[in-house]
């Protein structure tokens, strides 16, 4: 029937993130994507038209579930526990699958073929996204004076330092390595004050 789909859409657009996520985006054909999903290449261009336009529809998904479950690795009341919890997300993330998957959306920002100015906005809305809830959150400690920078200068280092994560995961392959790494930055953020309180 015209206009309907003649494929399972949501499968076919997990199987589309897998492939970028694990090849990245400049790396990854059209044909590339009909291969992993059993969908012809010409219903894949009239569904979505190019591959552009597909990234961008599976990197939003991609991007709502994973600011999703960081603001709820937030949502709890001990500052230093939600920060915790919020690296361990991040870090079981993008060490996930044999070989470490890495992070999409580093992955693509760091990609030359991936400069295209919808692929940037989209990237920068995501950390905007995950900036605003990081700083939501901490907003609260400030307000107790725990912060040793305000609220949306720390949202954005944290949020930095799971970029740079992403590259040391890639060097070292040491999870280990980068959980403490990233409890030595919380600690920081909260100060020896908090550090002596929780």
């Amino acid at each position: 029937m015209a206009g309907r789909r003649q494929f399972d859409e949501q499968h076919t657009l997990g199987r589309i993130l897998d492939v970028f996520w694990n090849q990245g985006y400049g790396a990854t054909s059209m044909q590339d994507l009909a291969t992993a999903t059993g969908v012809q290449r010409g219903s894949l261009y009239n569904a979505y038209r190019d591959k552009e336009t597909l990234f961008l529809r599976v990197f939003r998904d991609y991007a709502d579930a994973f600011v999703a479950e960081a603001t709820a690795t937030l949502d709890q009341p001990d500052v230093r526990r939600a920060l915790e919890d919020f690296f361990d997300f991040t870090i079981a993330s993008m060490t996930r699958g044999t070989p470490a998957r890495g992070c999409l959306s580093t992955k693509t920002a760091t990609d030359t073929q991936a400069d295209a100015e919808p692929i940037r906005i989209a990237i920068r809305g995501m950390l905007d996204r995950l900036e605003g809830v990081m700083a939501e959150r901490l907003s609260r400690e400030d307000a107790a004076g725990l912060l040793t920078v305000p609220p949306t200068e720390a949202a954005r280092v944290l949020v930095t330092m799971t970029r740079g994560t992403v590259v040391i995961e890639r060097v070292y392959q040491d999870a280990d390595r980068l959980r403490a790494t990233a409890r030595s930055l919380i600690a920081m953020v909260l100060g020896a004050r908090r550090q002596a309180t929780a």
